[in-house]
């Protein structure tokens, strides 16, 4: 995390990613959700972290399960 990172309350990273601050809630209780800075009873996101979730998450179909590496350019085998 560099010194110009801007640190988003659970309210207003669950705003930006579109989900209740419950949901992000557990889903940091789980670990299946984005890095996050504790410091003490304080919960802070990065905008970089979110984004980096977020990418993890793409997928190409609804039956992609993102265990293979995606290929984004156009004469990738298929």
């Amino acid at each position: 995390m560099n010194g110009q990172s801007t640190l988003l309350t659970t309210e207003q990273a669950a705003k930006r990613l579109g989900l209740s601050t419950r949901t992000l809630e557990r889903f940091r209780a789980s670990g299946e959700g984005p890095e996050f800075v504790k410091m003490g009873h304080a919960v802070r996101y990065t905008a970089e972290k979110l984004n980096e979730w977020l990418e993890a998450r793409s997928r190409r179909s609804t039956s992609d399960d993102g265990s293979r590496q995606r290929c984004m350019r156009i004469d990738c085998p298929r």
